[in-house]
């Protein structure tokens, strides 16, 4: 198995400890590649590989260049790992494969992330519309892709992430390119990993780029009728939360930005995806 972990040498102690979550676990070969993202590593233990990108390209082309360092050795599947996540058990990994066993049609398989200290898992963590109940497992139709383990070769023929989208989306937009492949996602809800439950919003240009990047994702993704639909939805629901936020007008200039361009190759899913994703119980349009 491949892992990929992502730096910034911005997060010693939780990073440390992540790694040696994933070095200690049991009955699985692992390679695993740390990628600094505009930085050299500050930790790379032994046996572990080390790359340094000259600028910070994003998270998901970070996650490119670390699949593509190891996609020599023939691995079957791929972890992408944030580096303040942490493996609590030593045959997580097992389980998740254990999992994709179980499910042959599915292309990824993600657990259930709770927070360490509270226990909680959040509604975003869970990666369908019903998200009330974290603790049903099932197929899903997009992923929360801090932690999610993809068979190799489904994520290559996807064409990886998208990484011009530097943050956010890029899991919707992979998991609508597996599903047009054929495959589908699951939600391995009795398999914990923890992650802290941090607030999406502390990165400076999120309301811009959710809003730039959902332009984006119907841009490539979806056949020309569903476009409308999909950023008219997200326009409602958006305009409805960030109502008294203050931060209306920097999502609005965002989604300017995406309906000016940029979003790259216009690869949009069949009906047959529609219809897939609409009976998974997720139309893309929400």
């Amino acid at each position: 198995m491949d892992v990929v972990v992502l730096t910034m040498n911005d997060r010693d102690e939780e990073f440390r400890t992540a790694t040696a979550s994933v070095l200690a676990q049991q009955d699985v070969d692992l390679r695993v590649v740390i990628v600094g993202n505009g930085v050299q590593p500050d930790h790379v233990p032994d046996g572990v590989l080390g790359v340094a990108l000259a600028s910070n390209t994003g998270i998901p082309e970070g996650r490119n260049v670390g699949a593509d360092a190891l996609a020599a050795g023939g691995a079957e599947f791929v972890l992408f790992f944030d580096n303040d996540a942490v493996l609590p058990d030593p045959h997580t990994l097992t389980r998740l494969i254990a999992e994709l066993d179980r499910h042959p049609d599915a292309a990824y398989v993600q657990p259930r992330i709770a927070d360490p200290a509270t226990g909680e898992t959040l509604g975003r963590w869970v990666p369908r519309l019903r998200a009330g109940d974290a603790r049903r497992s099932g197929v899903v139709t997009v992923m929360a892709e801090g932690v999610v383990l993809v068979r190799r070769a489904d994520f290559d023929t996807a064409g990886g992430w998208p990484g011009h989208f530097f943050l956010f989306h890029e899991g919707i937009d992979l998991s609508w390119r597996l599903w047009d492949l054929g495959r589908t996602g699951w939600y391995a809800a009795d398999t914990e990993v923890h992650h802290p439950a941090t607030n999406p919003a502390r990165h400076g240009p999120y309301y811009r780029l959710v809003a730039r990047n959902r332009v984006w994702l119907a841009r490539r993704r979806l056949p020309a009728p569903l476009i409308p639909v999909y950023l008219t939805t997200w326009t409602v629901l958006s305009l409805w939360r960030l109502r008294t936020s203050g931060n209306l007008t920097v999502w609005l200039k965002g989604f300017a930005e995406g309906l000016r361009g940029g979003h790259g190759e216009r690869r949009p899913m069949s009906w047959r995806t529609v219809w897939r994703l609409t009976r998974a119980g997720r139309p893309p349009v929400v």
